[in-house]
């Protein structure tokens, strides 16, 4: 079975749950895949949480979870055996077989910490031996304090707990040999430097005794450690995410919490190891925040490209529904404009069925032409044919779809009766296609014809030379206007009588 989401979030925790939380309220479709081990949860409170100081983790999480659910998210339990790329979504395969696709996931999974190889260490983990100062020093302060150094590092640690009491001692034994400076500034803040390695802590009605390999016993209510943060990313292991380099290997992401795949966010303790509840919380919000502007932005693309496709199809049927749409023949302003050029390379976009790129061919020109309708391509390379010329004709949707770059690039009476038609967003492309010294050559109707009074209600944008040459907004320093102006060009209307029609003419070279 397959479920299909806008994303899917792995990991419950309060990163999770965050970045849930704001994709919820963002009218996302978005599943949490909870696998139930918080770092956090063998604490009974957390501390440096506003407006939280003193709860229960567990609490917290349920009430997070509620508040995304009361936004539409779907929470299950469950684990992720992997996560790979298929195309334009993400797989998320379960351990129970089901498959996911998202349009995107965060991986909110967070870190295990591997404690030192102490025998009753890991059985007071979260009450009598602790890892923060900031989330549980308070509690003990001016107690007798211990600190477990897991390697030189942890001096920081020694120094943060001094603050919380005069009564400190460090196991130094990871740490050592400790800096000479090391050693001069934790005797002059009273503190007890022990080398020899710690062998076991027990917990006993008077304390926490630590006993050390030398024999000796130390008793203290609190013992500091950090243990080792272990990333469990094998489920991710296709995707080759980048890492940094801090201890762990977690993840590298942005402010917005995007990793290197595009479709892949991450936030909490899996990028930040030592951060706390607030920053992992903050984290996840700001994930959830960039998956759902990545998921805007892909909406519009993918809404332009949708209309656009409307767009060409709807070419493609009034190619279809006549045995031909144009004369074939050249229009004059084209003509009389080209004749001064030294033939060389052109390009003509929205081509039609070729009687300007089979015209320019005929006159020494090596020329392409480019339309959005097959059928206009293919009795262009037909008429081609019939004159004997060798021009090349391809299906495509403006001047990007085509490399290199051209002498000559053509647009000729490049309208549409789409009010959203990308008429300058084309030109600008074409543009990018002119060779340096080469030209580009725009040919429009600037004006509606003389015989029409009432004009359509969604008639095509018709403007002056000038008007355009405002709207390309092209680099002076490297485009010379050669051609900027109306000519006028006789005409017949529907009913026989002499009329005019006016053609908008702009030839720029590209100087550079």
């Amino acid at each position: 079975m397959t479920n299909e989401w806008d994303a899917v979030i792995i990991g419950g925790g309060v990163a999770g749950l965050s970045a849930a939380q704001m994709l919820g309220r963002s009218r996302r479709r978005t599943l949490v895949i909870d696998g139930g081990q918080p770092r956090n949860r063998f604490a009974a409170h957390m501390h440096g949480v506003l407006g939280h100081d003193g709860r229960d983790p567990g609490e917290l999480l349920e009430t997070g979870r509620a508040e995304a659910r009361a936004y539409g998210v779907e929470i299950v339990a469950g684990a992720v055996t992997s996560l790979t790329e298929d195309g334009d979504v993400m797989r998320i395969r379960r351990s129970d077989g089901t498959i996911e696709t998202a349009r995107a996931v965060v991986i909110a999974t967070g870190i295990r910490d591997e404690l030192p190889d102490v025998p009753g260490l890991e059985g007071e983990w979260g009450r009598t031996v602790l890892h923060c100062p900031y989330c549980h020093g308070w509690e003990v302060a001016g107690k007798r304090l211990g600190v477990l150094a897991t390697s030189p590092a942890s001096a920081h640690q020694i120094q943060l707990v001094r603050q919380l009491s005069e009564d400190v001692t460090a196991f130094t034994a990871a740490a050592e040999p400790l800096e000479e400076d090391e050693v001069t500034r934790f005797t002059a803040r009273g503190i007890r430097l022990v080398s020899s390695p710690v062998s076991e802590v027990r917990h006993t009605e008077d304390g926490l005794v630590v006993v050390t390999r030398d024999g000796d016993s130390h008793v203290v209510d609190a013992l500091f450690t950090g243990g080792t943060p272990t990333l469990e990313l094998d489920f991710a292991a296709d995707l080759n995410l980048a890492r940094t380099d801090m201890p762990g290997g977690p993840l590298a992401v942005d402010m917005l919490g995007a990793t290197s795949h595009p479709r892949v966010f991450a936030a909490g303790n899996v990028t930040s190891p030592f951060g706390n509840v607030p920053i992992s919380m903050g984290a996840g919000s700001m994930a959830g925040a960039g998956v759902n502007a990545m998921l805007v932005a892909e909406d519009f693309r993918r809404a332009v490209a949708e209309r656009t496709a409307l767009r060409n199809a709807g070419w493609e049927e009034r190619y279809a529904e006549k045995d031909r749409f144009w004369s074939g023949r050249v229009n004059a302003a084209v003509a009389a404009i080209v004749a001064d050029l030294a033939p060389g390379t052109a390009l003509d976009i929205g081509s039609g069925e070729g009687g300007d790129v089979v015209w320019l061919a005929e006159h020494g020109w090596r020329a392409t032409g480019i339309d959005v309708s097959a059928t206009a391509v293919r009795r262009a390379a037909e008429f081609a044919a019939t004159r004997g010329v060798d021009a090349r004709f391809v299906v495509a949707d403006g001047a990007a779809s085509v490399e290199g770059e051209f002498d000559l690039v053509l647009a000729s009476f490049l309208h549409s009766w789409e009010p959203d038609f990308p008429r300058i967003g084309i030109l600008r492309e074409a543009a990018e296609r002119v060779a340096p010294n080469g030209h580009l050559l725009v040919v429009s109707h600037a004006a509606p014809p003389s015989w029409v009074h009432e004009l359509p209600e969604h008639m095509p944008p018709m403007r002056s030379p000038e008007a355009e040459l405002a709207l390309l907004n092209l680099d002076t320093a490297r485009w010379r206007p050669e051609i900027v102006e109306i000519r006028r060009r006789e005409a017949t209307t529907p009913d026989g009588a002499p009329a005019h029609l006016d053609d908008g003419v702009l030839l720029l070279r590209r100087v550079e």
